[in-house]
């Protein structure tokens, strides 16, 4: 998607500090932290949010590599003792970029509820 900002980072046209990347997801660094660890894991694939995803073979395939990913970055990024990994789906749910992310969030105690 050309207006996208995500996609433009995946494309290596906007610059990000990349934590992970494989052929199918991209990590990097949350310009606004609400932690003292933020980070953005994407699909490289646009979906606009969550409700894109469907009960295809290559939806489940992708999204499932992502989730098993989520505890290594975490290890990589030294969240030890714990994160929150939240997802944004629409305009209640606060989503502000449309391209599916999930924030991977640490190194501090998280509060309930969180909003």
């Amino acid at each position: 998607m050309s207006d996208c900002i995500f996609c433009g980072i995946v494309d290596g046209k906007i610059p990000s500090n990349i934590v992970y990347e494989d052929e199918e997801i991209l990590c990097f660094h949350d310009l606004e932290p609400q932690a003292p660890v933020h980070v953005l894991i994407i699909p490289k694939k646009h979906y606009d949010s969550a409700d894109a995803i469907t009960e295809s073979d290559e939806d489940k395939e992708l999204f499932g590599h992502l989730m098993a990913k989520v505890h290594i970055i975490a290890k990589t990024l030294g969240l030890d003792k714990g994160y929150r990994l939240v997802c944004n789906c629409g305009e209640d749910g606060l989503q502000t970029v449309q391209h599916l992310h999930f924030h991977l969030l640490g190194k501090r105690k998280m509060t309930w509820p969180p909003g």
